[in-house]
């Protein structure tokens, strides 16, 4: 007798764990860990989806108790990968949260969808038979039948499609089948998947292919050293570090067609849907329709379709963000991480995975073992500790593939711009090198970290923030005159009056992107401005309509938030204004520093990709801040020595990990009650664990960064340790003591292990 063990799927921490059922006879032999099954379930025996997880000779529960029976095997649903159930569980352990919400997470696709068919209707008959038959059918007045039999001879090749068969010939489906019965013809079906990118209409008359791939040396022994370990059964995580411009795509594709030839399948992770179009017509131009995308922005029929050809053997290669991870495979053998250093990799929902981790314990998992490429031209510190350390393999591309050299970079002051009596939002640096590339037919980029037409209004008189009611974060100003929480999506209508002392000066304290439009349409009304931002590209497809006109020359310059300057290549760009360089420097997060090094390096190598040289200007109130001037002169080495002190004197990530303890009360002395309940468990579970070499430093519990959204009171405890399994089993004691009926409704606590923005 067999036993399996389900878990069910229902949210809920009380059935977060497993249940044991018997597998009757008929199923046995044909379940297998990872399969969805119907199972009775509680008191009523309500029937419920659940996943084997685990298949045993005896029952994992107390033999004194009934075992129940599984009804079925669930046919509606997609087979599950054993291999991303056992990923799902090693996601629940670390990071937290339910198995179900994990199982949700790798398993994104779980419903059927209907097939899409391409159905067609063939004459059988030769073409003597068939004149033959037409003229019958003519003098017994068939006329159906004729239409259809005169329509088919005409037609070259004598096979039409049944969609204007039933239409435009008005044939019914008992004529269709009555001929079809009388050997006259035959009606074929052939599945055909959705096409999410329409490839082979936006490549138009390009062909897969076409063109060679031709290494540098460089290239060519990164390629050549990880496919060697490959075939000698080594399977590792490498990281390239390559300055921008300097072909880690051509190694990517090189990697890839290596793998496939073997047999395997390839996984790229980039880190923004703002870059999958670009992305993949690069792809595919060496591998045609074996290779497409899997993302969010994907209709459920899309993404269903690309999973099947994934699962069925008709792809090699998806391209997409974190999610694609997850595609099923049958044997993946390259997992490629572009731009690893992108905080986009780190989810912000349960469970909160990080994809380069995930992707790494992923590679152990699947059946031959996979190889992990890390790409940058600015690694995390993270990544770039484990390569300096040997955890990683360390490669290094130091030359831009054209040949061209990196862009000169300018700095320019915005204290003196000030004191010159230059109030506009460019510097006269900008302005100037702005000018000669529009004169000059090249293309410009401006790069703003922020969204809407201003950042916060305030008076100037006294100083009153406009804030959200519900929300502690101040207002921005968008068009129309609405001032709007980009939180909980609160507005009211601007005004010019301060409410407070009654001042008129009251303004927007720096410009959003449409604010830099419109003062651009004033200063250069002959230029074609385009403008990418969360507001411009909320509609499918915008993405790729943005940049395919900018690719295509349609606009001169292109204004835009982060998902501009990541991965994108213009050969056409000979210049990027960054506007507002140390903006991210007060983001009140211990990785801001890196954050705006890595922000200023990847805007900065958006410049002269092409033949012709670059040049960029970083506009800073702190032209002295280490991260802008290593940015500035290109320098990753440096920053890092000089990043790496204050990580090692404060015991931040990578010398040691960071565990968040959230806490959310609508009432605040509520949540400040939890927190230091919470605080007194970790400091006790320190003081009575002999194992840990030394006790976890605990800060707080402190206000959120923003303290309150949607009336809610936000407050975290911070806890630090070199040893991860530390702060894993201090969450799972938090979660045993903690749960929702010690801690009451309208309360709740959350975890983040190693996060990458602040909370």
């Amino acid at each position: 007798m067999q036993f399996a063990d389900v878990i069910i799927n229902i949210s809920h921490e009380k059935v977060d764990h497993s249940f044991s059922y018997r597998v009757p006879e008929r199923l046995e032999g044909r379940l297998s860990v990872g399969m969805p099954v119907r199972v009775p379930f509680g008191s009523g025996n309500t029937a419920r989806l659940g996943y084997v997880i685990d298949l045993k000779d005896e029952p994992s529960c107390d033999p004194s108790i009934r075992v129940k029976e599984i009804e079925d095997i669930e046919t509606g649903k997609l087979p599950v990968e054993a291999d991303l159930v056992r990923l799902a569980a090693w996601m629940r352990r670390t990071y937290g949260g339910t198995m179900i919400a994990a199982l949700k997470t790798v398993l994104p696709v779980s419903a059927r969808r209907r097939h899409l068919l391409q159905r067609h209707v063939i004459l059988t008959l030769s073409e003597e038979e068939g004149r033959t038959l037409l003229a019958e059918y003519e003098q017994k007045h068939r006329t159906a039948r004729a239409r259809l039999l005169r329509a088919l001879l005409e037609e070259p090749g004598h096979v039409l499609p049944y969609g204007p068969v039933t239409t435009k010939l008005r044939t019914t489906a008992q004529t269709l089948h009555q001929m079809e019965n009388a050997g006259v013809l035959r009606i074929s079906s052939e599945i055909t998947y959705r096409d999410p990118v329409a490839l082979r209409a936006a490549a138009g008359a390009e062909q897969a292919h076409t063109k060679p791939l031709v290494l540098s040396l460089e290239q060519q022994r990164i390629a050549d050293e990880v496919l060697e370990d490959y075939d000698h059964g080594i399977r590792r995580t490498y990281l390239i570090h390559g300055i921008t411009g300097s072909g880690k795509t051509e190694v990517y594709i090189r990697l890839i067609e290596g793998v496939v030839a073997r047999g395997q399948q390839a996984i790229v992770l980039i880190p923004e849907i703002s870059l999958t179009w670009q992305t993949l017509m690069r792809f595919w131009r060496h591998f045609g329709d074996r290779v497409s995308v899997m993302n969010s922005s994907l209709s459920e029929g899309e993404r269903y379709d690309q999973a099947e050809r994934a699962r069925t053997g008709g792809l090699d290669v998806i391209i997409g963000p974190r999610s694609a991870l997850f595609t099923p495979f049958p044997d993946t053998g390259l997992i490629i991480i572009d731009e690893e250093h992108e905080p986009t990799y780190k989810s912000e929902n349960m469970p909160r995975y990080h994809a380069r981790e995930t992707a790494i314990q992923y590679a152990s998992i699947v059946p031959h073992g996979a190889s992990v490429i890390l790409g940058s031209a600015t690694p995390s510190l993270e990544s770039a500790y484990r390569a300096r350390t040997g955890a990683y393999r360390l490669f290094t591309l130091n030359r831009r593939l054209t040949g061209g050299t990196l862009p000169e970079v300018e700095i320019a002051d915005l204290r003196e711009e000030l004191k010159s009596g230059n109030r506009s939002i460019f510097s006269g640096a900008l302005q100037e090198r702005l000018t000669q590339t529009l004169a000059r037919g090249e293309q410009a980029m401006l790069f703003l970290n922020r969204r809407g037409l201003a950042g916060f209004v305030s008076c100037r008189a006294c100083g009153h923030v406009f804030k959200c009611p519900h929300c502690d974060v101040s207002l921005t100003e968008h068009g129309g005159g609405r001032l709007v929480c980009h939180y909980c999506g609160y507005e009211e209508q601007a005004v010019r009056i301060c409410p407070v002392c009654g001042s008129h000066y009251v303004s927007a304290f720096r410009a959003g992107t449409e604010m830099v439009e419109r003062t651009l349409h004033s200063q250069y009304p002959g230029a074609r401005i385009l403008r990418m931002d969360a507001d411009t590209t909320r509609r499918k497809g915008s993405f790729e309509e943005i940049l395919t006109a900018f690719a295509n020359r349609e606009a001169d310059v292109l204004i835009g938030t982060q998902m501009i300057v990541k991965g994108h290549d213009f050969p056409a760009v000979t210049l990027m204004g960054v506007l507002a360089a140390d903006m991210s420097l007060s983001a009140g997060d211990y990785r801001a520093s890196e954050r705006t090094f890595q922000l200023l390096t990847q805007a900065a190598g958006r410049a002269g990709r092409g033949e012709r040289p670059g040049h960029v200007v970083i506009q800073t109130y702190q032209p002295e801040h280490y991260a802008i001037r290593h940015a500035a002169s290109q320098d990753y080495d440096a920053f890092y020595r000089e990043e790496m002190g204050y990580r090692g004197m404060l015991l931040y990530p990578p010398y040691a990990h960071l565990l968040v303890i959230q806490f959310y009360a609508g009432e605040e002395k509520t949540g400040v009650r939890i927190a230091n309940a919470v605080r007194a468990t970790i400091e006790r579970a320190g003081m009575m664990t002999d194992s840990w070499k030394e006790a976890p430093v605990v800060i707080g519990p402190a206000p959120g960064r923003i303290s309150r959204i949607e009336d809610v009171f936000r407050y975290a405890v911070y806890v630090r340790h070199r040893d991860p399994e530390v702060l894993i089993s201090l969450r799972q004691i938090i979660e045993t003591s903690f749960h929702q009926e010690t801690i009451g409704e309208g309360t709740g606590i959350q975890f983040d292990l190693d996060p990458m923005n602040g909370f």
